[in-house]
């Protein structure tokens, strides 16, 4: 019954039906295009600019700093996508996780003060992941249990961290230090510091799981095709509550990154969502079909990564990297929007 119900999945392939809609219209294939080549231009653009205005830009040592500094925001990213692919790109009751920025001050909050009060090093990693998937598993029941919008679930599971947060830590940095957090932030081959090797190896562990694996194929086929999916015998809210898992172990791995880069927890990570929901969806732009991805996102966060490294060096107010993710979320949002209108409006007459 399994395979056969893995047998009708695979044959609804997101790529194949993305694949026969784009014979059907050439005109949104075309769009896609040039919306993704505009993605790469802008982003060899700003590479090539910032290496031209600054001698420093192009140096080993500050292309591993951009990589190093992006590496909390993108391993947020990375979960933040799977959520987006489980749920389904439904704008109102698709997936989406705005607590995942704050589950990780939560997730740090919780390993700083493990440690502060003793625990083992393993001790406080475990109970740090422990707390990332609990926040996870809260907001799967909350969405598919109780029902309540994305939206509006993960809106008040953000604010309960944020409380058990303070709750923890007085509202105050508490430091921490573990042989973990030092190599982290050590350095290895060729000066490039450790972390930046962790964001590659997290982006490759799920970008192998979502993409090249049979539970990735599933829970694309019940974002994208949840009704087929059900047809096919798959258990979508099952795949939805997966991902929210994935949210939260994405969490509790970049606290870890966090809690190396400030050596403890520190107030104010909910200021990272921003960034997280900016990488998410630009990551879209960079995708063959449109649809978040985990390269995508990848490439996403480095791109932003490159923008407020270069404003640094050229001595920019870092507080025009915000005004600069906020122009991208609009940018994508509209884009896909509109490519979806013209999609609709061009299989209306199918």
């Amino acid at each position: 019954m399994t395979g056969n119900a893995i047998g009708r999945v695979d044959a609804l392939r997101p790529g194949d039906r993305a694949d026969a809609g784009a014979t059907r219209s050439g005109g949104i294939t075309s769009a896609q295009f040039w919306v993704r080549g505009g993605a790469v231009l802008a982003f060899a653009l700003v590479f090539a600019v910032f290496a031209a205005t600054s001698p420093l830009f192009l140096t080993l040592a500050n292309l591993a700093n951009i990589v190093q500094q992006s590496a909390v925001v993108g391993v947020l990213g990375l979960g933040l996508t799977a959520v987006l692919i489980g749920g389904g790109a439904d704008p109102i009751k698709g997936g989406l996780d705005l607590s995942i920025a704050a589950n990780m001050g939560l997730c740090a909050a919780v390993h700083a003060v493990a440690l502060r009060a003793g625990a083992p090093a393993t001790a406080a990693v475990g109970l740090a992941l422990t707390a990332g998937v609990a926040v996870g598993a809260l907001n799967a029941f909350a969405v598919l249990g109780l029902r309540i919008l994305p939206l509006l679930a993960t809106l008040t599971t953000m604010n309960l961290c944020a409380g058990l947060e303070l709750v923890l830590t007085q509202n105050t940095s508490v430091p921490a230090a573990s042989p973990l957090q030092a190599f982290l932030i050590d350095a290895g081959a060729f000066g490039i510091p450790h972390l930046a090797t962790a964001l590659l190896v997290v982006a490759l562990f799920f970008t192998v799981l979502v993409h090249y694996t049979p539970f990735g194929l599933r829970l694309r086929a019940s974002g994208e095709h949840a009704q087929a999916a059900r047809a096919a015998g798959l258990n979508v809210r099952g795949y939805v509550a997966a991902s929210y898992l994935l949210g939260g172990v994405a969490a509790a791995l970049a606290a870890l990154a966090s809690s190396a880069l400030l050596s403890g927890s520190s107030p104010g990570a909910g200021e990272n969502l921003l960034a997280v929901v900016a990488s998410a969806l630009l990551g879209v732009v960079f995708s063959r079909r449109m649809v978040p991805t985990m390269p995508g996102t990848l490439l996403a966060v480095l791109f932003i990564g490159v923008v407020g490294n270069g404003f640094q060096l050229d001595n920019v107010s870092s507080y025009w990297v915000n005004g600069v993710e906020g122009a991208l979320i609009l940018f994508v949002v509209a884009t896909t929007a509109l490519l979806r209108r013209r999609h609709l409006g061009t299989h209306a007459h199918d």
